[in-house]
């Protein structure tokens, strides 16, 4: 599985696309301060597996698809786009928004 390092001021500029990105191809990007991973950005398939072994939900000691029962394991919801991309127009003066 991917995974990409980003300087948090940077993912702040390209947060849309940082999300769109470990939506649809389930790159992990791992969120750094001063070199040091602070955070990350994870699928919700990810998050959700997460989730169980937190829970004590899944046991690791199984490999392959067998590790959680079936029956156990919530459908899959179809992906929506968490953001999207919208260029600015032309400069404001101020005062009028932002």
């Amino acid at each position: 599985m991917n995974s990409v390092e980003k300087p948090v001021t940077e993912a702040r500029k390209e947060f849309a696309d940082l999300v769109n990105r470990v939506a649809y191809t389930g790159e992990r990007v791992a969120l750094t301060r001063r070199g040091k991973v602070m955070a990350a950005l994870v699928s919700a398939e990810d998050l959700e597996l997460l989730e169980s072994l937190r829970a004590g939900r899944l046991d690791l000691t199984q490999s392959g698809p067998a590790a959680a029962p079936p029956a156990e394991r919530p459908q899959p919801s179809p992906l929506r786009i968490a953001a999207e991309y919208r260029p600015g127009g032309p400069p404001r003066p101020p005062g009028f928004g932002r």
